[in-house]
């Protein structure tokens, strides 16, 4: 059986103060309820040790990055290193999110190295695929998500894909307001996981987790967390409302 979670990407958004009140409200938020999700929280770089402090004191979240670089250290200004975020106590990292595939050209063999530097420093990569609007509309939808799974996961071993969650993201459906119906989630959500069957066995595939991403918020989340193989989700515009957030991870 697969853990279900709900983490929150907020991409570039929220000065450090703004950061500051929004995890400090959502923590007060997570304590009203027993919510029975794990939670994660992505922040921009720069206020992972301030989220990461909020997250130890309070217990009700884990926190992730969303980025690494492909390398391990060195002269490549600008860029962080998986060792540095295992040294922030970072617990997951979003890799392959359609925005850096699409705006920074990130490809499967990059994705793949990141995942193997993140694996190296105990955190967990949660993996981005997705197809776009032209793409689906084409037929091609289910080639295109299992070319993005083979190239850039399928050689690791068993034990270590058992620690990668699996975010599937339709491109078409991010930041425009339209949503996958739960019946297209779940259809591709099934999709995935018998991918990860051929590969790797019904027992892998059955306690791997994967999300959806793509619009989701407070009023569709509960319809599509119904799905039998959907099992959570990762949120972008909504993570940046603490009720929201919270009615969302309060969905299960």
């Amino acid at each position: 059986m697969a853990n279900k979670m709900v983490a929150g990407n907020w991409k570039m958004n929220k000065t450090f103060q703004e950061a500051e009140e929004l995890i400090s409200e959502l923590i007060e938020e997570l304590e009203k309820s027993e919510h029975k999700c794990e939670v994660v929280v992505c922040p921009p770089a720069l206020y992972l040790e301030m989220t990461s402090d909020y997250s130890s004191d309070s217990g009700v979240m884990k926190i992730g990055a969303q980025n690494v670089s492909e390398y391990e250290k060195g002269a490549y200004t600008g860029e962080i290193a998986a060792g540095m975020l295992a040294s922030m106590n970072v617990d997951y990292c979003i890799v392959g999110h359609s925005e850096r595939r699409k705006y920074f050209g990130e490809t499967n063999k990059q994705l793949a190295l990141k995942v193997e530097r993140l694996l190296e420093n105990a955190i967990r990569p949660i993996f981005c695929c997705g197809e776009l609007l032209e793409e689906r509309e084409a037929g091609n939808h289910f080639l295109v998500v299992e070319k993005q799974i083979e190239e850039a996961l399928f050689h690791f071993g068993s034990d270590e894909f058992m620690n990668i969650i699996i975010a599937y993201e339709p491109v078409w459906a991010i930041g425009t307001g339209k949503t996958a119906t739960p019946d297209q989630a779940q259809e591709m959500h099934a999709f995935i996981r018998r991918v990860i069957s051929n590969k790797y066995g019904n027992e892998v595939a059955e306690a791997t987790t994967i999300l959806y991403g793509g619009s989701c918020n407070a009023q569709n989340a509960k319809e599509l967390f119904s799905n039998p193989d959907v099992d959570g989700g990762l949120i972008g515009g909504a993570s940046l409302k603490a009720k929201d957030f919270a009615a969302i991870v309060n969905s299960f």
